[in-house]
């Protein structure tokens, strides 16, 4: 199936770029303050991030409610970047979420990987805002082959993001099958972040970047270059960091990026708590 114009401009417009998979800075308490979030955003572009990726599942999305989500997608976007926001999670959420995102000026949206039929719910959120899509295979929830070939196939879907950890080939069989559709293939590998952009991936969107963003920027930049020598010491580098921030249990990534964020200075250190960590 052709692609949209719609999902064309978003596929062109993150092509090449970096989208930092933001984290949403909390307090013990979980509140969350607007100043923290906007110096947070900020600095996240300032030292590399071409765009911003808010309510992802390294934001913990599916679990923020509506006001607080539309007040950190009006927040992303008034920076004047490309904003691609999570939606779905919970049953009945993907829909609704979109049609907040379309109306706050969203980019794009990213579905989160869903029990049901994806197909359809990917279908359901194009028919409801035109709003074109980011399909996601995380590792939680891999998609299943045939499946995958028939989202980025989805005249509403702009690319793909592949998060899946350690699976490599499939990551391949991933990147591959979206590049023959003519959609925009997005790596979101923290753990093989250098050889995805080898096996084919042509934009990152990744939670490596919620600190330290200059690192994964790094790799990026040295990736257009022509100089070996400058990406294989940028993908060491960020190989070193994933090494430490991505491990079991895998969910504490979220509190390891904003305890860097915190020690970086991009946020204060009470507000680096995440209260969906594991125990």
């Amino acid at each position: 199936m052709s692609i949209s114009p719609a999902a064309a401009r978003l596929r062109d417009l993150l092509r090449g770029r970096l989208l930092a998979a933001a984290a949403t800075p909390m307090t013990a308490g979980g509140e969350v303050d607007l100043g923290v979030v906007r110096r947070y955003y900020a600095s996240l572009l300032d030292d590399g991030a071409d765009g911003l990726a808010v309510l992802a599942h390294t934001g913990r999305g599916p679990f923020l409610g509506e006001r607080l989500r539309g007040e950190l997608i009006e927040l992303a976007v008034s920076f004047g970047v490309p904003v691609v926001v999570g939606v779905g999670g919970t049953e009945g959420t993907a829909e609704r979420q979109a049609r907040a995102a379309a109306e706050l000026g969203a980019s794009g949206v990213m579905l989160f990987p869903s029990p049901d039929d994806r197909l359809a719910e990917h279908d359901e959120v194009w028919r409801a805002t035109g709003l074109p899509m980011i399909a996601f295979d995380l590792y939680t929830s891999p998609c299943p082959p045939a499946v995958l070939d028939k989202l980025v196939h989805h005249p509403g879907v702009a690319g793909l993001k592949v998060a899946l950890l350690s699976d490599a080939m499939a990551c391949q069989d991933a990147i591959a099958v979206t590049r023959a559709a003519g959609r925009l293939a997005i790596t979101g590998e923290d753990r093989m972040f250098g050889p995805s952009l080898l096996w084919g991936a042509q934009a990152a969107l990744v939670g490596l970047a919620a600190a330290r963003v200059g690192v994964t920027a790094a790799v990026m930049r040295a990736f257009r270059g022509d100089d070996l020598r400058a990406f294989e010491a940028a993908s060491a580098e960020l190989d070193r960091l994933a090494g430490q921030t991505f491990v079991e249990p895998m969910e504490g990534y979220v509190r390891r990026m904003l305890a860097l964020a915190a020690q970086e200075g991009r946020i204060p250190a009470g507000h680096a708590y995440d209260p969906h960590r594991p125990a």
